[in-house]
């Protein structure tokens, strides 16, 4: 095994999460009820912990001393390879809603593929996250059905979210070459082929949210190739502040 394309493919894996988890932590506080508040923020730190867990990994492929901070952290920006869903702001809470529904239902299908890889340490990752990425579905589910046949004013924000957010979709489930790469050595999963399924689990429960799909949409890509929004500047600047200000910093 090619450690530079295992390592690329790690990368691959941990980066959507690790954004979005950045994404929710900035919730921190600001959850419309309490209850939600802590949900957001325990799913936030349910991403960081499976994030740790794949760049432990890909700091051992690296060597030289190399810590899971080095590989979070110290990085440049078209070095991160997240799709541009996860980037998205907390506009308000439907958009909220929304980009994580539309996150975990394909994160959700990954996690049961990828416990069947051929490499032992990323299905053990696999196996130890699958229950929490269920739990993530379960939730955004619940409140895309709530805020959607909630209020006239609900019902609204989040279709305004979907008309946004849903044009980064197609982006989860088309892969790079690395990701075909390692699907083919049986390593990762065929995530295009998951599309169809993808689409019709989340038109289903969209369909349940009396939200419409956006018509005429064009997709967009670049993400997972190291070409972000322009969102992408802000957070690592959030994200990478104290490594960047105290080189090698421990707690």
């Amino acid at each position: 095994m090619n450690n530079d394309l295992l390592y690329d493919y790690i990368i691959h894996l941990g980066d959507s999460s690790m954004i979005l988890g950045q994404r929710l932590g900035e919730l921190c506080g600001h959850g419309p009820e309490l209850e939600t508040d802590i949900a957001l923020t325990n799913i936030s730190l349910d991403l960081f912990g499976q994030v740790r867990n794949y760049f432990q990994y890909a700091a051992e492929l690296l060597g030289g001393g190399k810590t899971e901070d080095h590989v979070a952290m110290l990085r440049y920006e078209h070095q991160y390879k997240n799709v541009m869903l996860v980037e998205q702001p907390n506009n308000d809470f439907a958009y909220v809603i929304a980009r994580q529904h539309f996150y975990d239902q394909f994160h959700f299908m990954l996690m049961q593929a990828l416990v069947n890889s051929k490499d032992e340490r990323l299905a053990a990752v696999a196996k130890k996250s699958i229950m929490e990425v269920e739990y993530h579905l379960d939730l955004s589910t619940t409140w895309m059905k709530r805020l959607g046949d909630g209020t006239e004013e609900s019902n609204r924000r989040l279709q305004d979210a979907i008309d946004h957010l849903y044009r980064f979709t197609q982006e989860l489930t088309t892969p790079t070459q690395t990701e075909k790469q390692m699907a083919n050595l049986g390593i990762g999963p065929d995530i295009e082929a998951m599309q169809e399924k993808y689409y019709n689990d989340l038109h289903a429960v969209m369909e349940e949210a009396k939200v419409s799909v956006p018509a005429n949409v064009v997709f967009q890509f670049g993400g997972k190739e190291g070409r972000h929004t322009e969102q992408m500047g802000y957070i690592l600047a959030d994200f990478q502040f104290m490594q960047r200000a105290y080189p090698d910093m421990k707690w």
